[in-house]
């Protein structure tokens, strides 16, 4: 089974990181307002980047480094946006 990190933009423009094994299926949870408590009050969002992994273990490492990185590091990692 893979397992996934992605990134979301909120409708305020803030970025949230999260860990999945079904990036469709959390971004659906997300935009009904089951998700995180951080984007219940930021819809709605949407996926910016994704990235998978072989084993859980590996996917919640790079959650703990990717929620570490600046603002600026993100939109880098994202695809060279820049943050509004």
């Amino acid at each position: 089974m893979p397992y996934y990190i992605y990134l979301l933009e909120c409708a305020d423009g803030s970025l949230y990181t999260g860990f999945t094994t079904d990036v469709g299926r959390r971004l659906k949870t997300h935009n009904a307002g089951k998700g995180a408590k951080y984007t219940r009050s930021r819809l709605p969002v949407r996926l910016v980047y994704s990235e998978e992994y072989a084993t859980e273990h590996e996917a919640r490492s790079r959650e703990c480094a990717v929620k570490k990185l600046t603002r600026a590091e993100k939109f880098a990692l994202i695809g060279g946006r820049n943050s509004p």
